[in-house]
Formats: structure tokens, C-alpha cells, sequence
């Protein structure tokens, strides 16, 4: 017998894992909810020299159906498609000024760009 002509021996214990983790997220099927899209939104953040700016996948997703919320340290992302609701909440690398905040929408891409907040400013002592 070749190694490759065995059964996984951890085979059926993955397999019973992925059924218990899609039935706790509501998944019908090994990728996602069954709408052919993945069960978590991906974000990518990237902290540039002066803003820090997030990319997120939101297909299916209206321009209309987002909302975007940002306190300076967290920024949430609310958003419903036909096929799902996204609410995702993102711990920024930094504190950012969260008033200069701008977004643009474009094929399912959502961009956001944050200035960073300003470094305390140093005092003389006179």
C-alpha cells in the first residue's frame, strides 16, 4: 500500500470540525454561506506615512447599504447585500483624526483614508 492510498487518519475529525464551525456561523456549505462568497469580510489596513487607509471587499453591496462609523481608535464598517449582512469592527494602528475621514466605493471595493492624529506637541519650559 502507498502512502497516498490511506485514509487520513484526522480526516473525519476535520471534517466534524468545519460541520460544527458552518453551523455556528450559519455556513450551508464548506466556503461561506452559500451565496459563493467567503463567511468574513476582508479588510486589508495599511499605515502610511500621514493617513492609514483600509481596503475592504463588500460584494453584492449597494453604496447606499453602508455605513461607516470611526471614534478615533475602532472603525466600523455596517453593510447589507441581498446575500448577507456585514459588521465588522476594525482596531486601527493608530489614533487617527477620525473628522478627516473619506471613502469611496467602487465595484464591490470599499476604501476608506484617515490623516493620523497629530503627535503631541512638545512644551517649553521657560
Amino acid at each position: 500500500m502507498r502512502g497516498d492510498d490511506r485514509d487520513d487518519p484526522f480526516g473525519d475529525i476535520f471534517d466534524e470540525i468545519e460541520r460544527m464551525m458552518n453551523e455556528m456561523t450559519g455556513a450551508t456549505g464548506p466556503v461561506g454561506d452559500g451565496s459563493g462568497f467567503s463567511s468574513e469580510t476582508h479588510v486589508d489596513v495599511y499605515d502610511e506615512s500621514a493617513q492609514v487607509r483600509l481596503v475592504a471587499d463588500l460584494p453584492g453591496v449597494e453604496k447606499e447599504g453602508i455605513e461607516l462609523q470611526c471614534d478615533g481608535e475602532t472603525l466600523t464598517i455596517s453593510a447589507a447585500s441581498p446575500h448577507r449582512e456585514y459588521d465588522e469592527r476594525i482596531r486601527l494602528p493608530t489614533r487617527v483624526d477620525e473628522h478627516s475621514a473619506s471613502a469611496t466605493f467602487n465595484n464591490g471595493i470599499l476604501e476608506v483614508t484617515i490623516d493620523k492624529h497629530g503627535d503631541s506637541a512638545a512644551i517649553d519650559v521657560e
